[in-house]
């Protein structure tokens, strides 16, 4: 396996696409080996950009000092763990601030979490203008194998709504979780297309019935 020397690309990701996402460790008897990087789609995350609430905060207070903030963007939540001196990072940030995070993706007894390059504070409107941000650039990122990837998750889509008949439908969040390993946003723009093109009706918001 490469090692990572370079300087990685800090990808702008939602928390909960990165949670979903296929972590990679070293080859190691160790009962916590070395993340070595976080596989989404066609990209390799080492690195990450991330906007999020702060939502709970924690110092501890034995010998070995760290702390830990989380984070969550309405996708998911992540912590962000600082130790040692750089718990002085934290001094100023309370629970509800909105935070631009950049930084390394580390793991931990099996928790994916954040240790923080730079952080700064921002409008909590930035995440709305985040989460659009991404969900604009997800068209631009598909190559040819990806246009045929999101073929076959449309008949996915198509597949779990005509089963779901018999119940008279089924919910987009429902489909969304039993295509967890597939990305959200493209389930969601999938949903929109059959529902434009007449293949499939919402009964109710929320929920979807197969029309043929």
């Amino acid at each position: 396996m490469a090692e990572f020397k370079k300087r990685e690309t800090a990808y702008k990701l939602r928390i909960g696409d990165l949670l979903r996402g296929n972590q990679i460790f070293e080859q190691s008897e160790n009962l916590n080996p070395k993340l070595q990087f976080v596989e989404i789609g066609n990209k390799i995350v080492v690195r990450i950009n991330i906007v999020g609430n702060v939502v709970d905060k924690f110092e501890s207070e034995g010998e070995r000092k760290f702390a830990s903030i989380t984070l969550d963007d309405g996708s998911g939540q992540i912590r962000v763990r600082v130790f040692g001196e750089d718990i002085a990072k934290f001094k100023d940030i309370t629970q509800g601030d909105t935070l631009v995070i950049i930084g390394l993706l580390r793991s931990f007894n099996q928790e994916l979490y954040i240790l923080p390059e730079v952080m700064r504070k921002t409008d909590p409107k930035y995440l709305l203008v985040r989460k659009l941000e991404i969900e604009k650039e997800i068209p631009k990122q598909l190559t040819q194998e990806q246009k045929q990837e999101v073929r076959a998750l449309r008949d996915e889509v198509i597949d779990l709504i005509k089963t779901a008949e018999e119940r008279e439908g089924i919910d987009k969040e429902e489909i969304i979780m039993k295509l967890k390993q597939s990305n959200p946003q493209i389930i969601s723009q999938e949903i929109k297309k059959l529902l434009e093109e007449g293949i499939i009706y919402e009964p109710r918001p929320g929920r979807v019935r197969y029309l043929g």
